[in-house]
């Protein structure tokens, strides 16, 4: 008789949808700037806006609900070429995610600011540092972004955090307690990125056990982390 062995069960990469609406975003004292500035459009203090924050700190969903209001075109600034500027910004409204140092077109990104400027565009660009640690080699692009409005994304409170391992959770169709929310809180590195690693692993890793996803799994999970 064959010994039975217990096949190892393994943990499907499911798509999850994380919901980007108004209504979804979690308001706190770290990100009320940020929101304050997506609420007020179109009475906006300058046409090109820098929304800056870390990984995971809501930037994009923030674009996300601007762009819906604003009838917003989206681009990452990677991708974004000087000859696809006049009908990236062909609504009238642009979001530039993840500008990042080094990793962009200077003559695009040039191109775009001066377009939104003459066309009166509105034109949001996300990024997670500010322009000011960049080294630009185009000398006007470098004073017109440093010169851009920034609203920054501050790290989420106690109140916050709770509510992103939540959110977070809810997106990934996770059932949890409170013992749970309290102890990761307790747990893990207080940043967005943090939360984010860390529910994905417990929804991995509880899928791949076949456990439900409780502090003693947490507590398993994030000994050595």
């Amino acid at each position: 008789m064959t010994g039975g062995v217990q096949p190892r069960q393994l943990a499907l990469a499911l798509p999850h949808e994380e919901r980007l609406t108004r209504d979804d975003f979690l308001e706190g004292p770290a990100n009320e700037a940020a929101l304050a500035l997506i609420d007020s459009w179109p009475d906006w203090p300058n046409r090109i806006m820098l929304l800056v924050g870390p990984e995971g700190s809501g930037k994009s969903h923030l674009a996300a609900i601007w762009a819906e209001h604003a009838g917003a075109r989206s681009t990452s600034a990677h991708a974004l070429t000087a000859d696809a500027v006049p009908g990236a910004l062909a609504t009238g409204a642009l979001v530039v995610e993840d500008l990042r140092p080094s990793d962009f077109d200077e003559r695009a990104m040039f191109h775009l600011m001066n377009l939104a400027r003459q066309d009166d565009a509105f034109v949001l660009i996300t990024a997670r540092v500010p322009p000011l640690a960049f080294e630009i080699e185009l000398r006007d692009l470098r004073s017109r972004l440093r010169a851009a409005p920034t609203v920054t994304l501050l790290p989420p409170d106690d109140q916050l955090f709770r509510g992103l391992i939540v959110k977070f959770c809810t997106d990934r169709q996770m059932s949890i307690d409170e013992p749970l929310v309290t102890y990761l809180t307790s747990r893990i590195e207080r940043s967005y990125a943090a939360v984010r690693q860390a529910v994905e692993l417990l929804d991995t890793e509880a899928l791949r056990l076949g456990r439900p996803v409780t502090r003693a799994l947490a507590a398993e999970l994030l000994r050595d982390a």
